[in-house]
């Protein structure tokens, strides 16, 4: 997970510098930005936050440190070799697939349509509209005064509202009601700024259409049954947006 991250980032930003190219625009990730255990809940993360090296190397979260690394290398290596480097950071990204096949973004709510998931977590996720991280690279690139680190997400849920709101839009899967920590507080999300990035002119879709169009997807190629009573009510279910 590592060596391609962060040597194949690289790579790409010699590569640029040689060709000479205009700009770089870089899809790094959420998880190079609030990995941070000592960061005051009251703090609002924005562009300027990174995560914590160490905390992911202890928690063994090599997603976000490979991330980091490779992200922090990249602008590194802009530097040294003057490339115009503009980075965008996505959070969980939902929407209809271009792919043929799952991938792990979208296994995070198809588990809960399948009963394969009895329970949810007690845990808190950003997520953003795929149409609209494919906007932002476009607007980023395309905006001659964009520049440093665009964070894009639109809305945070609490996993706990991610099913009450699947549940409202297709009832007859086995959505869980029950959160598998019921011990502990409800976990809050941590307060994030968009404004960045909107101030590019980019307008998110609201989450919960993202939550509908990835679970229409997935029954238009196949990954999803769709059950006999729920055929004829897609028209009414639209409206919920």
């Amino acid at each position: 997970m590592l060596e391609p991250a962060v040597n194949g980032t690289k790579n790409v930003i010699m590569a640029a510098a040689e060709a000479k190219v205009r700009r770089v625009v870089f899809t790094s990730s959420i998880g190079t930005v609030y990995m941070d255990p000592n960061r005051n809940p009251d703090v609002v993360v924005d562009e300027s936050c990174w995560s914590d090296l160490e905390f992911c190397k202890n928690t063994k979260n090599w997603y976000c440190y490979g991330k980091t690394v490779a992200e922090q290398d990249a602008w590194d290596v802009a530097k040294k070799n003057g490339v115009d480097l503009v980075v965008v950071n996505p959070v969980l990204v939902l929407g209809p697939l271009l792919q043929p096949t799952v991938n792990a973004s979208i296994v995070h709510i198809l588990k809960y349509l399948t009963g394969s998931a009895k329970t949810y977590a007690n845990s808190v996720q950003a997520y953003v509209h795929v149409r609209d991280v494919a906007l932002a690279h476009i607007l980023v690139f395309e905006t001659p005064s964009a520049s440093g680190r665009y964070i894009c997400a639109e809305r945070m849920l609490h996993r706990g509202e991610v099913v009450e709101i699947l549940a409202k839009f297709f009832p007859e899967y086995p959505i869980p009601t029950k959160c598998s920590d019921e011990k502990n507080p409800r976990k809050q999300p941590y307060k994030f700024t968009n404004q960045k990035i909107k101030d590019l002119g980019i307008e998110f879709t609201p989450v919960k259409r993202c939550l509908y169009e990835t679970v229409k997807s997935l029954q238009e190629k196949g990954h999803l049954p769709i059950p006999k009573q729920a055929e004829d009510s897609s028209v009414v279910r639209i409206s919920k947006y």
